[in-house]
């Protein structure tokens, strides 16, 4: 199938996905993760109507906004960045998806206050408490939303989550609706500089799962695009 066929299928199952919820398939964005592919498969999806694109290297990111590969839609970063990097990704994208520790919130801040610009972000949650990936625990959240007032030329939108890889049907449930909960208490607590608007949860496997708790954002690359070639150039 084409990349074109695939987003209509993947439209086609986040539609009724959020309508078994009971929720407006209007609410839900899709996400192409155009990691290790082309400018030209990002052009396609893109064309076939997907509302953002993530990036997850910074050196692909440069590449592509080079090329005006993402012309057209919204650029994401979702991958981990150092914080070395930030000035590369700071005003160029949208929407950074994966602040995952408190010294890249600085970083950034510094950066976009260089530019005198306010940068929109997620905070990632590692929802399953794996070593081998970053982001906050959930238990440590508040007590860094409670001195956001500092970052000024931060929005924190809302949260981004990767939980474990899905072996079978339903198993990341939980993780969805914790993640679910966690914004919920966000939100009463009415921290400066950040909302809960944006649940970025669900990829290839588990989307509709992550509809089912409330997703708004999925972040689907190879139902997209297929299985990545790694021995293929992909800038």
């Amino acid at each position: 199938m084409s990349i074109a066929e695939n987003i209509s299928a993947i439209r086609k199952n986040m539609d009724a996905a959020a309508r078994a919820a009971g929720r407006d398939p209007g609410e839900i964005l899709l996400c192409a993760a155009t990691k290790m592919n082309d400018a030209d498969a990002v052009r396609q999806a893109i064309a076939a109507g997907v509302d953002c694109c993530g990036e997850n290297r910074v050196q692909e990111l440069t590449q592509k906004l080079s090329r005006n590969a993402y012309s057209g839609a919204p650029i994401h970063f979702i991958g981990h960045l150092q914080t070395n990097k930030v000035r590369q990704v700071v005003g160029k994208v949208d929407l950074i998806q994966s602040v995952d520790r408190l010294p890249l919130i600085e970083a950034i801040e510094k950066e976009a206050a260089r530019q005198d610009i306010v940068q929109d972000v997620l905070l990632e949650i590692n929802v399953g408490r794996e070593e081998s990936k970053s982001g906050f625990y959930t238990e440590e959240i508040h007590q860094i939303l409670e001195h956001f007032h500092r970052f000024s030329h931060l929005h924190v939108r809302g949260l981004m989550a990767i939980p474990p890889i899905c072996q079978h049907p339903g198993e990341n449930f939980r993780f969805f609706q914790e993640i679910l909960q966690l914004s919920v208490d966000i939100k009463r607590k009415k921290y400066d500089n950040v909302e809960t608007e944006c649940l970025s949860m669900g990829m290839s496997d588990d989307y509709a799962d992550a509809i089912a708790c409330g997703s708004t954002m999925i972040r689907v690359g190879t139902a997209i695009f297929g299985a990545r070639n790694y021995a293929k150039p992909h800038l």
